[in-house]
């Protein structure tokens, strides 16, 4: 063999003249990678070529992205390709936040987790019906479910309270019981298996906005601080894990419960991550927040903030699951029409009053439709304004034309041919400005995310979060450098769920990488899309700028298209930790 067939079969993949940004938030350089067996073997000047080579040059190299908070619980069963997230530059995804998920689970309370799931997070329950399998009870046997399959990017899960719960509880859960001790050793139990299995965490949630469509609050509502305590020492049991939570922080008042979980934190050890968010009716009460964070911090306890890099945005649109009039008995007459039937019969004046002249409210089973008012709904328009000013509200405009608020949002739903949609920011949307975005991102100690990438597929479409804090606040605002936003999205998150195998572009480290045009970076107006399992529907968009999206060192997306490569894997903490310790050892 010649030298040059030599260095030919020395790299799998060689990645030139890059400008490097890897992840730690120091200045980019350039340099070529070399990578083989999926790990990062070389960064510098290399002479060699690899069995595939990818030029890089004039375009960024970042490692790949990391979103600890998604909702793929359902739809990694069923489908390889785990988009919109992986087309945005995602390579690792945690599922099964917010407390909701499909294990542990007995045969008898599938349907509950189901209804529960369709509530929470959109996803409609034929959908779940025909895509899930169900060949699991315990938590450990869903995970082996999920190995069966590979994926367009790893997969981390969460233990879900919801769904642990009820495994121990049953109805007792659901009527939100207080938990015995003997419930709660069980759950300690059941806790420590799960991490021992591969689980990264637990969720859980304490938000009334959390409702299965029956009206039915979570069943973790009203968990009390030493179930909560026991779940968290389950963790400390097996030696891995962290908790995530999403509230209300009512209960009785934001201070006493952020001192529970600073209990929970010291008794157990364990890491805690929060859904951080202005709300309307709270516009000032995510700082209070984000201060007990770094009070904590400074006690030597890890409880960070989860925020959006922009306001997490509501899409009314007839082609959705919701719209300003979906609780009307008159919609609901038609709504099992096709759009074009419904656009005509919605076109008739006779159906047009009936639907204006009736209670919109009433007979929603959309939990945050009563918190949204037309002064809070603006035309979506295209290119996607998610920087409306106040006086572009539909009350603004309605009152400007001499309309009612409700004829205005009815007639901007049937334009395109009722493909339409209606923006409604529903949180972290004040004064007409992203301030209170730029504000939570300004403190190193909060994590980036929230995009919820699998779950509200026919009204939310946020799992471009990555792609928007690249295009918005870095490459348009410039108020956050390429390095400091390029961390946000790799290290800082990889290592808050103890990732520590990824996250950098650094000899020895998964060879998960992004390949950048930054000016190019961008993403397409949604539309829906019908690729669910029993014909479901779903918001969907494309995106531009990703040269190349690598995982393992595979290219599974050029250009945006997908390559049809699905090195993708379940990832276990515990085999992460002791990968981790057995290269400290050596």
């Amino acid at each position: 063999m010649d030298d040059v067939s030599k260095k030919m079969e020395f790299y799998d993949l060689v990645i030139k003249n890059g400008s490097i940004v890897d992840g730690s938030g120091k200045e980019k350089f350039q340099a070529d990678i070399g990578i083989k067996d999926g790990i990062i073997k070389k960064i510098g000047s290399l002479n060699d070529i690899g069995k595939e080579n990818i030029d890089a040059s004039g375009f960024i190299v970042s490692p790949g992205f990391v979103d600890i908070h998604t909702h793929y619980d359902g739809q990694a069963i069923w489908d390889n390709q785990l988009t919109p997230s992986s087309i945005h530059g995602v390579t690792t995804a945690v599922m099964g936040n917010c407390g909701v998920g499909f294990a542990p689970c007995k045969e008898e309370d599938r349907l509950k987790l189901v209804e529960l799931m369709e509530g929470v997070e959109d996803i409609p329950a034929p959908v779940m019906h025909e895509g899930l399998e169900w060949q699991w009870e315990t938590f450990e046997e869903y995970l082996e479910a999920l190995n069966k399959k590979d994926r367009d990017i790893d997969i981390c899960a969460l233990l879900p309270h919801a769904a642990l719960r009820v495994y121990v509880m049953g109805e007792r859960a659901i009527n939100h019981e207080k938990a015995s001790a003997e419930d709660m050793k069980k759950m300690r139990k059941l806790t420590k298996e799960a991490m021992l299995a591969g689980a990264f965490g637990f969720s859980t949630s304490r938000t009334i906005s959390h409702k299965s469509l029956k009206g039915e609050y979570t069943p973790t509502l009203r968990a009390h601080e030493d179930e909560l305590k026991q779940i968290a020492l389950g963790m400390a049991d097996a030696g891995v894990g962290f908790m995530e939570i999403v509230s209300d922080w009512n209960e009785p008042d934001p201070e006493t419960e952020f001192e529970v979980l600073k209990k929970i934190a010291r008794s157990s050890g364990r890491p805690i991550v929060f859904t951080c968010t202005q709300r309307h009716d709270r516009p000032h009460f995510w700082k209070d927040l984000m201060r007990m964070s770094l009070e904590a911090k400074k006690e030597g306890l890890s409880i960070r903030p989860v925020v959006p890099p922009r306001p997490i945005g509501l899409l009314f649109g007839l082609d959705g699951s919701q719209n300003p009039f979906s609780g009307t008995k008159t919609y609901k007459s038609i709504a099992h029409l096709p759009l074009n039937e419904r656009v005509i019969e919605m076109k008739k004046d006779d159906i047009k009053e009936k639907i204006l002249s009736e209670d919109r409210l009433k007979y929603s089973v959309f939990p945050l439709i009563h918190r949204i008012s037309f002064a809070q709904m603006y035309r979506f328009g295209s290119p996607p304004d998610y920087n409306p000013s106040k006086d572009k509200s539909i009350d603004a405009m309605a009152s400007r034309e001499n309309k009612t608020s409700k004829e205005l949002a009815y007639d901007i739903l049937l334009e395109n041919q009722g493909k339409n949609f209606i923006y409604a920011p529903l949180v972290n949307y004040s004064n007409n400005t992203f301030d209170v975005c730029h504000e939570m991102l300004k403190d190193k100690n909060t994590i980036m995310g929230l995009g919820d990438g699998g779950a509200h597929v026919g009204f939310i479409l946020d799992a471009g979060y990555p792609t928007w804090l690249l295009s918005y606040w870095t490459n348009e605002k410039k108020l956050f450098s390429v390095e400091e936003s390029i961390r946000r999205l790799t290290s800082d998150t990889a290592h808050a769920v103890g990732l520590d195998d990824r996250g950098l572009i650094k000899e020895g480290l998964k060879a998960d990488i992004n390949i950048i045009d930054l000016n190019k970076l961008s993403s397409s107006d949604p539309f829906m899309v019908k690729d669910l399992p029993a014909n479901g529907k779903r918001l969907m968009q494309k995106t531009r700028g990703y040269v190349a999206t690598i995982v393992s060192g595979k290219v599974t997306y050029d250009n945006g298209s997908f390559t049809s490569k699905t090195p993708g894997k379940l990832i276990k903490l515990i085999e992460v930790n002791k990968s981790n310790t057995e290269m400290a050892t050596n």
